[in-house]
């Protein structure tokens, strides 16, 4: 095996493994070799669908402050985020939307040419800045162009890492699979900051891209790293029915009006004072109760009244969506809704400046878990916090690298990885992945949805329990080594397998209802016993919980209203 050497190694190329690539370059001034390893061509990573905007406080004397950021955020975590974590993430964001300004980001404006913000759900304050709906796309361009500046970045686009190598607790390397060749190779770091995004491509009707699944959450768990508070999965209330794409809450916070088969705007009845832009836990809810009482399969979404001159500035991409995808002209159609799987509250285990457990490594992004979302992630506070946490663990990571020597990879760490893939794309005869990954999302979207109950949650994992003794079996036809699709999904597959089990283990054992984990045998939230979070610990037969506190600083845990 070809083993390749540089001082830090970025696993994942969206905006939080683009922001921590040139964190360690501004450090450095391009001193250090870096590689940014990508599974898919950087430009397509997951990040370039975020439409709706980026929190941060930029007015504070038209009546914003760190204070109000920091409360909105916990209150809607549902008091599961760690207090200390979002206060040092408030206070860091303006830094980033400016630096995003001054690299040539092309923010919607003012007419006072002052960076625009609107509002977003479950915000008390207009904090969301953007650029008109495609916010992420323009996030990632910025990063990319300006990336291009340093020759001390070495990118690997279309490189499938397999696995991290660990050594004694600390962070050597990993493993990955050249697409192009087929070819598996090592790469010797330093430092390393694992940025791979999203895990819940398990569900079937969701917003995650296809290559969204979890790969680096598993190879983490794998390697002893505990996985923390996967049991809250976010449901984004309105996905284009019948493909799941994203209608940006951009859209209502431009005014769209949710509305049910009679034409009611039912928000009322849900949340009073906040209606459409409660946050999306509160929504989604609302929204499955219609759909359930009315057996229409979705609700609708009304932006007529917006106009479309407003429609064709401030959400063209919903507009071309919709017309592409649905047949859909947004100016006098309603779009059909319902809520889809659409983001990780929880990841890889960190503290507030996003280190793992094990030394030298660090994640950020969707992938980690600091805390900042606890049980529910507020809209536009994604994209922020892949700026933060990129921009704290590349500045930790070059510190890091810079005072370590050299040491050579354990070659027993990739002998083994070699088998573990060589017996994997060889066996010759066994079930189909492809049947076992419908499967899977067919029972995760039946039992470990929006409203959960223990008989629910126990098949889905008696379900799962099977798949993996079905998958430890399953076969590809392909055996070739050029840009293998299939030993690619097959390699996802497993690690989609892993994290279900956590998700709906953990949904099962936590019996309360707190943010997007909603139990309808418990439908109360239990602070006396479960204002925790869960670790999953990987073992033989399936993950071990443990439970930590949550960090609370100043604000005490009361009842969510809005």
């Amino acid at each position: 095996m070809e083993i390749l050497s540089h001082d830090i190694v970025i696993i994942g190329s969206g905006i939080a493994g683009l922001r921590a690539a040139l964190e360690a370059s501004f450090n450095t001034n391009g001193k250090l070799d870096i590689a940014l390893i990508s599974k898919t061509h950087v430009m397509r990573s997951h990040s370039v669908c975020a439409e709706g905007g980026t929190a941060a406080v930029l007015r504070i004397e038209e009546g914003d402050s760190f204070e109000l950021h920091a409360w909105d955020t916990i209150k809607g975590s549902d008091f599961l985020a760690d207090q200390d974590s979002v206060e040092l993430f408030v206070k860091l964001m303006p830094k980033e939307i400016l630096l995003l300004d001054h690299l040539g980001i092309l923010w919607s404006r003012r007419e006072d040419g002052k960076i625009s913000q609107r509002p977003f759900g479950g915000h008390s304050f207009p904090r969301a800045c953007y650029a008109q709906d495609r916010t992420g796309l323009y996030e990632m361009q910025t990063l990319y162009d300006t990336l291009q500046r340093f020759d001390n970045v070495t990118i690997y686009h279309e490189c499938y890492v397999t696995s991290l190598i660990i050594d004694n607790n600390v962070f050597k390397g990993l493993t990955a699979i050249e697409l192009k060749s087929g070819n598996l190779f090592a790469i010797k770091a330093k430092a390393g900051v694992l940025a791979t995004g999203g895990g819940a491509r398990c569900y079937n009707f969701t917003t995650f891209s296809h290559t969204t699944t979890g790969d680096g959450q598993v190879m983490a768990y794998k390697a002893g790293l505990p996985i923390k508070d996967f049991e809250f999965i976010q449901f984004h209330p309105t996905a284009l029915v019948p493909s799941g794409i994203l209608i940006s809450e951009a859209a209502r916070g431009e005014g769209g009006y949710l509305i049910n088969e009679r034409g009611e705007r039912f928000m009322k009845k849900y949340a009073p004072e906040y209606m459409e832009l409660a946050p999306r836990d509160i929504v989604a809810r609302a929204v499955m109760k219609e759909i359930e009482e009315s057996k229409s399969g979705c609700v609708y979404l009304d932006l007529r009244h917006l106009g479309e001159d407003k429609i064709r500035e401030k959400l063209p991409s919903i507009y071309e969506i919709c017309k592409k995808f649905a047949g859909i002209n947004i100016v006098n159609e309603l779009i059909p809704v319902k809520p889809a799987a659409h983001y990780n509250m929880g990841g890889v285990h960190t503290d507030s400046n996003y280190a793992t457990p094990v030394n030298g490594l660090w994640a950020a992004g969707e992938v980690a878990c600091s805390s900042i979302h606890g049980a529910n992630r507020l809209g536009t506070n994604s994209t922020a916090e892949c700026l933060v946490s990129g921009k704290i663990a590349g500045a930790k990571a070059a510190e890091y690298a810079n005072s370590i020597n050299e040491f050579e990879l354990p070659k027993e760490a990739i002998k083994k990885e070699e088998d573990r893939i060589y017996k994997l794309i060889s066996k010759e005869q066994g079930d189909s992945i492809y049947d076992i990954r419908k499967k899977l999302r067919e029972i995760m979207d039946k039992y470990v949805y929006i409203f959960r109950i223990e008989n629910g949650l126990k098949i889905a994992i008696r379900i799962i329990k099977d798949l993996k003794s079905r998958y430890e079996n399953a076969s590809i036809d392909d055996k070739t080594k050029i840009y293998n699709t299939d030993f690619i999904s097959m390699l996802e597959l497993g690690n989609m397998l892993e994290l279900s089990e956590i998700i709906a283990m953990g949904a099962l054992l936590r019996t309360e209802s707190r943010g997007a984990h909603y139990r309808l045998d418990y439908p109360e939230r239990d602070d006396v016993n479960w204002l925790k979070h869960t670790l999953a610990y990987w073992t033989v037969d399936g993950p071990k919980f443990e439970y930590i506190p949550v960090r609370i600083t100043k604000w005490k845990p009361t009842i969510r209203k809005y």
